[in-house]
């Protein structure tokens, strides 16, 4: 049996939680430098404005309502106001199918129809997702229902830390102490837990998109070349 733990692929969700600080954001970043962007474009919803994210190589920073027409990495930054804007753009998103999502508060969206339609029916539309809470317990419950992957950082809150429970089989997770940037991660198929290291630093990630980049970059120039 291969004990290794398996990464989200391009039809996978995985919800990510964890407060502030803990490091989920960069661990997400990290999972979304190892996704096959040029086939499946991502589009980032960065409602927060977390500068690891707009320092992503690479990526386009993009108006709310642009749908991505071809391979890479697309940032929003929606406005907390423009509910009827953004249940618009899911619903176009659910419509083009072949897409990604990372949503970097998960919580911003939890009442959404688009969202939730997006998450429960994301697979067969091949829509991979990426939610990103500090708050579980306010997020859909389709977040984890829906989800092949969770990954668990630290979390204060106790209301949290229940809500987790429901979803993630590992005993004694309410009273969990982590390691500082490590996080507890669960395989929903395999009924699997691992504890799971930091991920590489902010420098690397951005190195290895980077290249990622210019190595695609690179294959399209030579493909002109031969035709």
């Amino acid at each position: 049996m291969n004990d290794k733990p398996r990464l989200p692929n391009n039809s996978n969700r995985i919800a990510i939680l964890g407060r502030t600080g803990s490091g989920k954001t960069q661990a997400a970043v990290w999972l979304l430098s190892r996704q096959n962007f040029f086939r499946t474009p991502y589009v980032v919803l960065n409602f927060k404005g977390d500068e690891l994210i707009d320092s992503i190589p690479g990526a386009e920073h993009v108006e709310l309502g642009y749908v991505p027409k071809h391979g890479g990495i697309y940032i929003v930054h929606p406005l907390p106001a423009a509910t009827e804007e953004m249940q618009a753009y899911l619903w176009k998103l659910w419509e083009r199918q072949n897409v990604g999502i990372f949503v970097d508060e998960g919580y911003m969206l939890s009442d959404d129809a688009a969202f939730q339609a997006l998450l429960t029916q994301g697979r067969s539309r091949r829509i991979p997702m990426m939610v990103l809470s500090q708050r579980p317990s306010w997020i859909t419950r389709f977040a984890f229902t829906e989800a092949q992957f969770v990954q668990l950082f630290s979390l204060t809150d106790r209301r949290d830390l229940k809500t987790v429970a429901q979803f993630v089989s590992y005993d004694g997770i309410e009273e969990l102490s982590l390691p500082e940037y490590h996080s507890l991660y669960f395989d929903v198929a395999r009924n699997r837990s691992w504890i799971l290291k930091p991920v590489p630093s902010e420098d690397k990630i951005l190195g290895a998109i980077e290249r990622r980049f210019q190595e695609h970059e690179a294959s399209k120039r030579r493909q002109v070349v031969k035709i």
